[in-house]
Formats: C-alpha cells, structure tokens, sequence
C-alpha cells in the first residue's frame, strides 16, 4: 500500500464511546410535545398543548418595556446578573405576593429561568437517586420528567373531585417517607380542579406532623373566572417553613419571557441558588428587567382580568360542545379558571384515548391522552383538554370534529 492508494487501507478499529446516562433513557419525552409536532398543520384544531392565547398578549406593553431597558440602561441589562435575580423585579414579586395574603420579602425570592427551571433546581437541592417523591393522581407531566431525572420513585396520590385526599396522603407519608409532595393546587394540570380550603389545610397538617417538604406550584392561579380565591398552602401556619412556592409569568404574561420564580425558606433556597449557579449562572438580565419595568408602569392585574375573562368564555363554549361531543356516559371537570378540564369516556377497550387519538387527528382535531399524567396505575379514558388557545367558534367546530371521531 502507498499514501496514494488509501482505498486498499485496513479500516482503524475504533472503541464506542460512553453510554448516555441510565436516567436520560428510562425517562421519557413529553408526549404533549410529540402530539405538537405531529399536529403543526394549521388545518388542525388542537386541544393538545397548553398554550396560552397569543392574541392576548400585551405585545406592545411588553415590547415598550423591552424598549425602555435597551435605551436607558442598555450596559446593565446586557451584563451577567446575580444568580437570585434582579433586585427590582425580586422586590416587584414580593410586593405582589404581600399583597395576595403571603409577607414576603426580596430576599425570600430565587428568581428561575420560568417555573420548570424552579423544579429541576428543587430535584436537585432535595433529591437523593432513590428517594420518594408524592405528586397528584394524575399529575403536571413535565413535573414527573423532572423527578425522574432526578432519580426519584414517583408516587401518586389518590385524588377525587376535590383533589388530593388528605387521608390518603398521611398514609403514604408514614408508608414511603417522601422527601416531599408536589402539588398544582389551583386549577391544576391537568384536571383544572382547585383544592379547598379546608383541604389545603389537612394537607398542611400531615406536612406538619410527618416531616415533609410541599412544593406548591401556582402558575394558574391568577386566571381565575368563576368562585372565589382559596389561599396559598404557603399561608398556612403550619407549613410555612415546609412550602416552597413557585410562580410564572408564563401564563399571564408571556410563556416566551421564560420567567418565574420561587419562594422558599432560606436554607433550601440557598441550595437552588446553588444549583442554579451550576445550571445557567443566572436568568437573562433584560428579560428581568424588562419584566420590573412592566410591573412598574402597566397594570398587569388589569390585563390578566381581561385574558381571564375571555378564557370563561372559551370555557362556557367547551362546556356547552361537551354532551354533544363525547360518548354517553362520560364526565368532565368544570374548571373555575385556569386553562384545562380533564374528562373521562365509559370504561372498556373502545374508549383507550390513545388508540382513538390517530382517529381525532385524521378529523383534524387533537387532545392529550391521559395515560401520561399518572405516575402509576394510568387510566387509559381520560383525556385533556386545553380551552384556551382557540376562540369559541373554534372550539365549536373542534368539538364537532372530535365528536366524528369518538362517536363515528
């Protein structure tokens, strides 16, 4: 063989390289994003993602914040930041938490890169690989992809109409000694039930009395358009120094902002600090600044009445397609606010809502199957459905749509 010949060359035997590790392949993708993407045709009427409604953002109140931070203190907002967040935006947040019933102070805020960052830098503050984690039945999907990369056993909660069952959750508590409970009790994801008050504090009581940790989760909760509101666990005497609370602005703002934040006491929020150091060193300055500058100059809680009692409206016009829509004999949640309902179809193999989701999405409509949502023990009737993203007339032809395939 020559150096002008390489064609006869003995190929190099080369070693594999290192396999991925175990918990990036035993926890799954998100199967709302899949459906997203097999569902892109604008043709489809899609009740699958839980996307707010995009002609409702305030774009140019946004856009004039963006503005203002770019042109007075364009130095400041383009530099690295300090990992817990902007000083204004952490004192905006905190006054807005005051005023919903909880004292809160600047410093009791780890601003995260919007309130998923919050979970995963949670999974890593609290959890050992091994160590037990409860959650609702059925429970926020992408919540359960971050405590299974953490290494968690995931455990759900028997939950009825009213939510968690505080009787059933003392009883795991003593069973599996969880490091804590995740709970979205507020119009949750993916039921769009709320938990009462009297149950917010059975639940605070056995945080209390077992020795747990409860991460309360509250993205929704401004979007309220019917009943009243029910307090923070957070609130409550008795799991004070156990909750962490984490919002977002995803929901009322703007979900590409990627802003949220949590509210913890001081030793475990140290420790997401921490964590997030090693994650992203800090969430992007002018987004924060530009969200303080909004705070401080247009009135949010106005826009979110607005877009909350458009999303009522989407609701009703669910609500009303619903009988006509699916099988006899099925059930659904009629949400006080928020952005989903959860329904059930009648038992039996005809009704597996991932085996009829190919039929939906040939009838050119979408929703998210249920199985998904359970940490065990799926129950294969259920469905989601998101209300908010299409107007009532879309939801209207959605539903017939939906309808043709569940019924034809």
């Amino acid at each position: 063989m020559t150096a002008a010949d390489p064609g006869t060359a003995t190929p190099r035997r080369t070693a594999p390289t290192p396999p991925l590790a175990a918990r990036t392949t035993a926890t799954g993708g998100s199967p709302i994003r899949d459906i997203l993407a097999v569902t892109a045709r604008p043709e489809v009427i899609n009740f699958a993602g839980g996307l707010p409604a995009p002609e409702l953002f305030d774009t140019d109140g946004i856009a004039a914040a963006f503005a203002h931070v770019l042109a007075h203190e364009p130095q400041r907002a383009l530099q690295y930041s300090t990992t817990e967040g902007e000083p204004a935006l952490r004192a905006a947040l905190a006054a807005r938490t005051t005023a919903r019933g909880l004292p809160t102070d600047a410093d009791d805020l780890l601003v995260t890169t919007g309130s998923q960052q919050a979970l995963s830098l949670l999974a890593t503050a609290l959890l050992e690989p091994g160590d037990t984690v409860l959650v609702e039945s059925p429970c926020y999907l992408a919540a359960l992809q971050a405590f299974g990369l953490a290494g968690a056993r995931v455990v759900g909660v028997p939950c009825d109409d009213d939510g968690i069952d505080p009787d059933a959750l003392d009883a795991l508590v003593a069973e599996h000694r969880p490091k804590f409970l995740y709970t979205v009790p507020t119009f949750q994801n993916p039921t769009g039930r709320t938990l009462s008050a009297g149950r917010r504090a059975a639940v605070a009581a056995v945080a209390a009395r077992r020795g747990l940790w409860i991460v309360e989760d509250d993205p929704y909760g401004e979007l309220r358009f019917a009943g009243e509101r029910v307090g923070w666990i957070a609130a409550d005497a008795a799991a004070r120094d156990r909750t962490v609370l984490l919002g977002s602005f995803s929901k009322v703002m703007a979900p590409g902002l990627r802003l949220g934040w949590l509210r913890a006491p001081q030793q475990l929020r140290r420790a997401c600090a921490v964590a997030k150091q090693a994650a992203d060193l800090h969430t992007p300055t002018v987004t924060q600044l530009a969200a303080a500058r909004y705070l401080a100059t247009r009135d949010l809680d106005a826009h979110v009445a607005q877009v909350a009692g458009e999303y009522g409206r989407r609701r009703d016009a669910m609500l009303a397609g619903l009988p006509d829509c699916l099988p006899a004999g099925s059930t659904w949640t009629r949400p006080e606010g928020g952005m989903f309902l959860w329904a059930r179809l009648p038992e039996g193999p005809a009704h597996d809502t991932t085996a009829l989701l190919s039929k939906a999405v040939a009838h050119e409509v979408a929703y998210v199957p249920g199985g998904p949502f359970y940490a065990t023990a799926p129950d294969p009737a259920t469905l989601r459905l998101c209300f908010v993203t299409q107007t009532p007339e879309e939801i209207t032809e959605g539903l017939t749509r939906l309808g043709r395939a569940l019924n034809g």
